[in-house]
């Protein structure tokens, strides 16, 4: 194998040279930092070239430096000025560098950042106390990532089981929705059906059952005395944003009551007013046992996700039992907290609702041959393509030298999900690039 100092220009004799160096930069070390700002001025082609011979392949970005924005824009490296309608997967719901929770960022950043939960600080209480009065929950887990978060849930089901509802020891199941997209660790990719997220990755970890999603009758044969928990998204943002049947989710809520089964949402994209709601579950006048929330949690500034729950799931778990030296630190805690003032006191959701509305009604009228199907909820949208129409690849080049920023998903759908702060005239001037790309296929 390679070393991997030899990636970057040493050799083996001079890893053998370093080996007693002391891990900070002695005065005899050459200075591996320049401070001159002709180091920090290199052009998009070089920036692209270093990214891709130093890091790892993968993502398959478009071929756009950003180095700004503001609310719905953002500026690449050359000035050019485009309207982000990704919002780095519903983190961004505030707007780029909302200039609130900027300021909550950097207040708290000079006070107190981290303690470790080895000590108590004085904003994860108030973070608790503002999430429960928003969302109504029991009990909450705060951590870092939102794949954190779902292997928090899994965590804490399992358990559940186990102690309150007396399932055998290890033989604890859950169940999960086919196209799933719940992140990407390990024990997560086990139960996904996506082979490029599962391929040359195993083995997995048993104990998860896989039912088409949508699929009310499905999941109920499914069920059996083993299972603890349904795990799913309200709507399967990664597969193209994808909603189930009108009444799904009452069916659902109704099955998991009366078989003592957790139901668990995973709202990480759909939450925090992505859909029209705070969060989507209300669409059909259901709580979950367990949401699951982030992204947005820190609009954009800092990975801040949490577990919502009633008091019988995470109420299980016992000093020692769980953790992360980040999750619920001071920093995090005070920039969630203004996250979560913003999308209530700045009308967000109810902007998301009224324009996503606006926005999807509009699309639905353009008329274009490409075009297979239409769906979205809230600002959370998306447009299938016909297989003949050649991919949703080009059509996103075609946007972005137009100005707008999109994402394509499983080769045929573009995803679009600008910022809520977005107002009536930019949507009406994204739906003009949309149209032109779209009729000119």
């Amino acid at each position: 194998m390679t070393s991997r100092f030899a990636l970057v220009g040493y050799s083996r004799t001079s890893q053998a040279r370093m080996a007693g160096t002391p891990r900070h930069l002695g005065s005899n070390h050459p200075a591996i930092f320049s401070s001159s700002p002709e180091a920090s001025m290199k052009s998009a082609p070089d920036l692209i070239a270093s990214e891709l011979r130093l890091g790892a392949h993968n993502y398959e970005p478009l071929d756009v430096v950003l180095t700004r924005g503001r609310g719905v824009w953002v500026w690449d490296t050359e000035d050019n000025k485009y309207l982000d309608c990704l919002a780095a997967y519903s983190a961004v719901n505030q707007g780029h560098c909302h200039p609130r929770i900027m300021d909550a960022m950097v207040n708290q950043a000079s006070r107190l950042t981290l303690t470790s939960r080895a000590f108590r600080n004085d904003q994860l209480a108030l973070l608790y106390e503002d999430l429960a009065q928003l969302t109504g929950s029991h009990k909450i887990l705060p951590m870092n990532s939102g794949a954190e978060a779902v292997e928090s849930a899994i965590k804490a089901v399992r358990k559940w089981g186990y102690e309150v509802r007396g399932v055998p020891e290890n033989r604890a199941e859950i169940i999960v929705a086919s196209n799933n997209f719940h992140g990407r660790t390990i024990g997560i990719v086990g139960f996904s059906t996506d082979p490029t997220a599962r391929k040359g990755f195993g083995p997995f970890a048993p104990g998860f059952n896989v039912v088409p999603f949508g699929d009310f009758d499905a999941l109920q044969q499914a069920v059996n005395p083993n299972t603890v928990a349904f795990l799913v998204e309200p709507i399967q943002g990664e597969a193209g944003v994808i909603i189930p049947p009108q009444g799904y989710f009452r069916q659902v809520r109704d099955l998991c009551t009366s078989l003592g089964v957790t139901l668990i949402l995973d709202e990480i994209q759909t939450g925090l007013g992505r859909t029209g709601k705070l969060l989507a579950e209300e669409h059909e006048g259901i709580e979950a046992d367990v949401t699951l929330i982030g992204k947005a949690l820190s609009g954009g500034f800092y990975p801040v996700s949490a577990v919502l729950s009633n008091l019988e799931v995470l109420g299980v778990l016992k000093p020692g039992e769980h953790g992360s030296t980040f999750g619920g630190n001071p920093l995090a805690a005070a920039i969630a907290r203004e996250a979560l003032k913003v999308l209530v006191e700045e009308n967000l959701i109810d902007n998301s609702a009224r324009l996503g509305s606006y926005f999807l009604e509009q699309l639905c009228g353009i008329d274009s041959p490409a075009i297979k199907e239409v769906r979205g909820r809230g600002l959370m949208l998306a447009i299938e393509l016909h297989p003949e129409a050649g991919g949703a690849r080009p059509l996103i080049d075609s946007l972005k030298d137009r100005g707008v920023l999109a994402k394509d998903t499983h080769e045929d759908t573009i995803r679009i999900a600008p910022p809520l702060v977005i107002t009536k005239d930019e949507v009406d001037w994204a739906l003009e690039q949309f149209a032109t790309v779209l009729t000119t296929v």
